[in-house]
This record gives C-alpha cells, sequence and structure tokens, in this order.
C-alpha cells in the first residue's frame, strides 16, 4: 500500500509542475516558442494544455531556450 500511495504522490507532484509551467506557457510561453502560435486563440491554447502539462520538462527547457521577442534576430 504504501508504494501505491508514493507512486501516487509522484505522479500528483509531475502534474502540479505540469500545471504550474503549463498554464503559463499557454498564456505567454507559446508565443515565444512558436511563431506560428502568435496570436492563436483560446481553443487553441486549450487544445494543447494537456500535452505541455504532459511534457512540462520539454515545453519548459524550448520556452528558456527560445529568444526573447524585441526586434533582435
Amino acid at each position: 500500500m504504501i508504494v501505491a500511495e508514493v507512486i501516487l504522490l509522484i505522479a500528483l507532484a509531475y502534474v502540479l509542475c505540469g500545471l504550474a509551467v503549463g498554464v503559463p506557457f499557454v498564456l505567454s510561453g507559446v508565443d515565444r516558442v512558436d511563431e506560428a502560435a502568435r496570436g492563436a486563440s483560446l481553443g487553441f491554447r486549450l487544445l494543447i494544455l494537456p500535452g505541455t502539462i504532459a511534457l512540462w520538462p520539454l515545453m519548459a527547457t524550448k520556452w528558456i531556450k527560445a529568444p526573447r521577442s524585441g526586434g533582435h534576430p
């Protein structure tokens, strides 16, 4: 029983981290990572939210490495 609880707590922590990264990423970070997503609708952003939560380590890395917008190429 303890092993199952530990696994569930780890899964919960992963999902909570995914939410903490995913929601801000979907709201503003996706614009920096993918030019085609700039000005995307709320529907599109809601569609990519579950994948962003599941793949949050990859999305956070892409977001950090993405160039900042500011007119500099």
